[in-house]
C-alpha cells in the first residue's frame, strides 16, 4: 500500500514538474523579440456583427543589434571583463559555453536592424493586409527619421504591398516640433531619459547579489557585478535577434525567477520613465491619441489605414494616455507608485514591459461599423495592443471590449482634459512648439 501510494506521488510530481514551462523570451522588457501575448486572452478578431472600416497604428521599430545605452553601460564592459579574464572554463558548469563564445555586436552595428527585425517588420505589414482585405492600401506610412525606424517601415510596406503604391513620408526627430513629431518627448524640457534609473538599480542590486554569489563558484577570477548579470540577461535577447538563439538564454544559467527578476527590474524603470509614476507620461502619448481618434471619428478620411513607425519610449506613453496597463485602475486609491514597490515585485501587476514594449510593438486604434445582437447598431471603436483588444477604461459599452462614438468621444474628451495641453506642461525652450499632432493632415 505504501509502495503504491510512493509511486502514485512520483507520478503526480512528475506530472507537476512536466506541466512547467518557461520561455525567457517573453519577459526581456524592452529587448524582447516580437511577441503576441494574449492579455487579456481576447479574440483580436472583429466581434459578430462588426466590420473594420479604419485603422490607425503606432509601431516601435522591429530588433536592432542593440541599443547604444544597453551596449556601452553593460554589454561592453561585460565583454571586456571576459576577454581578460583566467578562469578554468571545464569547471565553470553552465557558465563553460563562454571559453568559445564570441560577441555578435561591434561598434558599427549599433542600433542597426538585424535581418529577424527586417523579416518581421516585413511579417507584420503581411499580417495588416491579412487582417483588414477590404481596407484600400495606405497612400503613405509614417516615420521617425532614424535609420533604424525608416528601415521597419520600409519592410513593413513591402510586406503590406508589393506595388509602390505606399510612399514613406519621414518625420523630423527635432524638438523644435513640440508634439507635432512621432518623438514628442525631444521636445519636452520636463521629460529625462533617465527617469527610472535610480528606482530600478534598487532592484538591480537585490536581484543579483545571489547569482553573482552563484557564479563565482562556477569560475572564480571573473568577478562579475550587478551590471555584468543585467549585461548578461540583455545579451539573451539581442544575440538572439541576431543569431537566431542565445546560450545566455539557458534556463541552467539564469531560473525562471531570474528572468522575472529581470524582467521586474525593467519595468519598475518603465513605470517611472513612461509610465504611470511619471506625470509627463500621458501629456507625452495624448497628441497620438487624439490624432487617432480625430482620424476615426472624421466622416471622411484620405487613408482606411494610417500607420507610424517611432521608438520604445512613444508607445508606453500613449498606453498611459489611455488608462491602459494600470496597476491601481481597480485598487480605489490613486497611488501608482505603491503598486511598485522597488525591493520585492508584485507579481501580479498590469504594467510589464515585456508586454507593452517587445521590438516591434503596436497600438491599433480601430473604428468598427456595428449590427450586433444586443447593442444598437452604428460605430463602435475599440484599442488592440500586440493584437490584444484592451478594454478602454470606462468605455466599454458596444460589442467584445469596444465602446459607441458617443463615449469614445467623451472618453477622448475626458482624456485630453487630464493630458492635454503639451507646450504649457512640458515648458518647451521654443515658443512656436505646438500641442497637437497634424503630420497625418500635410
Amino acid at each position: 500500500m505504501l509502495r503504491t501510494l510512493a509511486v502514485s506521488l512520483s507520478i503526480a510530481n512528475a506530472a507537476v514538474v512536466a506541466a512547467y514551462s518557461f520561455n525567457p523570451l517573453e519577459h526581456l522588457a524592452g529587448i524582447a523579440p516580437y511577441f503576441e501575448p494574449q492579455d487579456p486572452p481576447l479574440e483580436p478578431s472583429a466581434p459578430q456583427g462588426c466590420n473594420i472600416t479604419r485603422a490607425t497604428y503606432l509601431v516601435r521599430h522591429a530588433a536592432i543589434y542593440a541599443n547604444d545605452f544597453d551596449y556601452e553601460e553593460y554589454i561592453e564592459p561585460f565583454t571586456d571583463k571576459l576577454g581578460n579574464a583566467t578562469v578554468d572554463w571545464r569547471k565553470a558548469g553552465p557558465l563553460s559555453f563562454l571559453a568559445t563564445w564570441k560577441t555578435p555586436i561591434s561598434d558599427e552595428e549599433l542600433e542597426d536592424l538585424t535581418k529577424i527585425g527586417e523579416l518581421e517588420s516585413y511579417k507584420l505589414g503581411v499580417d495588416v493586409s491579412l487582417r483588414y482585405p477590404a481596407l484600400k492600401r495606405p497612400d503613405r506610412v509614417w516615420t521617425s527619421t532614424a535609420e533604424r525606424t525608416e528601415l521597419s517601415a520600409k519592410s513593413f510596406i513591402e510586406g503590406l504591398s508589393r506595388s509602390n503604391e505606399t510612399k514613406r513620408v519621414e518625420v523630423p526627430e527635432t524638438e523644435a516640433e513640440g508634439a507635432d513629431s512621432l518623438t514628442p518627448y525631444k521636445g519636452c524640457p520636463k521629460y529625462s531619459s533617465s527617469y527610472g534609473s535610480e528606482q530600478s538599480s534598487q532592484y538591480k542590486e537585490k536581484y543579483t547579489a545571489p547569482i553573482i554569489a552563484r557564479f563565482a563558484d562556477l569560475a572564480p577570477g571573473l568577478n562579475l557585478t550587478a551590471d555584468d548579470i543585467v549585461g548578461m540577461q540583455q545579451l539573451c535577447g539581442y544575440e538572439t535577434v541576431i543569431r537566431g538563439s542565445s546560450p545566455f538564454c539557458d534556463l541552467a544559467l539564469f531560473t525562471p525567477k531570474d528572468w522575472l527578476d529581470f524582467e521586474y527590474m525593467n519595468d519598475i524603470m518603465y513605470f517611472y520613465n513612461t509610465g504611470y509614476a511619471n506625470p509627463i507620461s500621458g501629456v507625452l502619448g495624448f497628441p497620438w491619441v487624439n490624432a487617432s481618434a480625430s482620424l476615426l471619428l472624421a466622416d471622411d478620411a484620405e487613408q482606411d489605414i494610417y500607420v507610424s513607425f517611432t521608438h520604445r519610449e512613444l508607445p508606453p506613453t500613449v498606453m498611459v494616455a489611455l488608462g491602459l496597463f494600470n496597476n491601481s485602475a481597480y485598487s480605489g486609491a490613486n497611488e501608482p507608485n505603491a503598486t511598485m514597490p522597488l525591493t520585492t515585485p508584485n507579481y501580479n501587476r498590469a504594467w510589464r514591459s515585456s508586454v507593452i514594449l517587445p521590438f516591434l510593438t503596436n497600438i491599433a486604434v480601430e473604428k468598427m461599423a456595428c449590427d450586433s445582437y444586443g447593442y444598437d447598431t452604428g460605430d463602435y471603436f475599440r484599442v488592440l495592443v500586440n493584437q490584444s483588444p484592451q478594454q478602454l477604461p470606462g468605455c466599454d459599452d458596444g460589442p467584445g471590449v469596444s465602446c459607441s462614438r458617443g463615449m469614445f468621444e467623451d472618453f477622448i474628451s475626458s482624456r485630453g482634459e487630464e493630458f492635454g495641453g503639451f507646450a504649457e506642461k512640458c515648458e518647451p525652450e521654443y515658443s512656436n512648439s505646438t500641442d497637437v499632432l497634424t503630420i497625418y493632415e500635410k
